[in-house]
């Protein structure tokens, strides 16, 4: 089936047949809500657009990258979109919404409804397994765990968690995989131990004694090793900080589905700012530390040196995914704190606020014991 036939018939299958109203997607489910009037719509399978397994869908990179630069080539989606004027990033919004709030940095957003614009279409989608509700009692759970938190916080902790805060949102990622092949030249050290004597004093006299000495001898190394990479995941845009993304991993990635545009309806998709080629640098980067270790592998001995190597990447592919995440934030002492959960596995990261007594008291605390033991000993001497 042409992409195009198949993009009417996906956006035909998001109204409801009983009012005609915008279905929305469930998440933790394979159906479609009417929001309006309750009814509730399987996503049907079968089509060949969605029996293709996911981890299979891929494009060459050098393809790729030439589609994106050629309107005339690739897979593109008509949708609105609003870029924010605080922090940068790129969403889609929903239909008929003129005005919403940055879901990264909660700044206002407007809208024209009448200008859309082609964005291209990822290849998979990793549909909402947790709801929102879900998704507020794992940030309650969450706040009522952490350490040194405020008492006041944590008496006030059902009004935080406000489940009208939180937006679902849909992050960009490519997924790398690439052959690689690294000719490097080095050195092998070999451990040898020789025997030698030394003179010690015991029980004020003088002795001979011996003792083994470890030495390394270091020879020429040169070869070839080759590598194989598959799901080097890269987040493509800068609305999260990278150590926050890191600690969201890992995905569900067995749950992972061939695009389809009715898991992302209900929820708003972060369009993606990082180019395909920067990515890969990124990408190949977080290869680095295996190609190396297969480097040494391949060199043997007791210690390696690393003198110079080239990387081939051969075939790379490139999947342009979608991630599902709650975002959300909450006030506290007139300071945001902002919140993150990913909405495959239920992983909550986030900032939380930290009492100054609690943190003291608990110094104090260390001490005292800390005391008392040297106090003990002290007496026991």
């Amino acid at each position: 089936m042409p992409f195009e036939e198949k993009n009417s018939e996906i956006v035909s299958s998001l109204v409801c047949d009983s009012c005609g109203a915008k279905l929305e997607f469930q998440p933790g489910t394979q159906k479609l809500r009417c929001g309006y009037c309750g009814t509730m719509n399987e996503i049907e399978s079968g089509h060949d657009y969605d029996t293709t397994p996911a981890h299979t869908i891929s494009t060459d990179f050098a393809e790729f990258v030439e589609a994106e630069y050629n309107t005339a080539q690739g897979q593109k989606v008509s949708s609105y979109v609003v870029s924010c004027k605080q922090c940068g990033a790129t969403t889609t919004m929903l239909p008929n919404v003129a005005s919403d709030s940055c879901p990264f940095c909660t700044s206002p957003l407007v809208v024209n409804q009448s200008d859309s614009k082609q964005i291209t279409q990822p290849h998979v989608v990793l549909p909402f397994r947790i709801s929102d509700r879900q998704a507020a009692l794992f940030l309650f759970k969450w706040m009522k765990s952490r350490w040194f938190v405020p008492n006041k916080m944590l008496k006030n902790a059902d009004s935080l968690v406000d489940i009208r805060q939180l937006k679902g949102i849909y992050l960009p990622y490519w997924n790398f995989d690439s052959n690689t092949t690294t000719t490097y030249t080095g050195e092998r050290g070999d451990y040898y131990y020789t025997t030698e004597t030394y003179t010690t004093t015991v029980n004020g006299k003088q002795e001979i004694r011996t003792r083994q000495v470890r030495h390394t001898r270091w020879s020429r190394a040169s070869g070839t090793v080759y590598l194989y990479f598959d799901k080097i995941l890269v987040k493509a845009s800068a609305s999260i900080d990278a150590k926050v993304e890191r600690k969201l991993e890992p995905w569900r990635f067995e749950d992972m589905k061939a695009f389809d545009e009715r898991y992302l309806s209900g929820f708003r998709t972060e369009v993606y700012k990082t180019k395909p080629e920067e990515g890969f640098e990124t990408a190949k980067q977080r290869m680095d530390p295996g190609i190396q270790s297969a480097i040494r592998d391949d060199i043997g001995g007791d210690e390696q040196r690393i003198n110079d190597y080239r990387v081939t990447y051969e075939d790379p592919n490139i999947q342009y995914a979608v991630l599902p995440v709650w975002i959300s934030s909450y006030k506290y002492n007139n300071k945001v704190y902002n919140i993150y959960i990913n909405a495959s596995t239920g992983e909550v990261i986030g900032q939380r606020p930290y009492s100054f007594w609690k943190i003291f008291f608990f110094i104090l605390m260390i001490l005292g014991i800390l005391l008392l033991f040297a106090v003990i000993g002290q007496a026991a001497g």
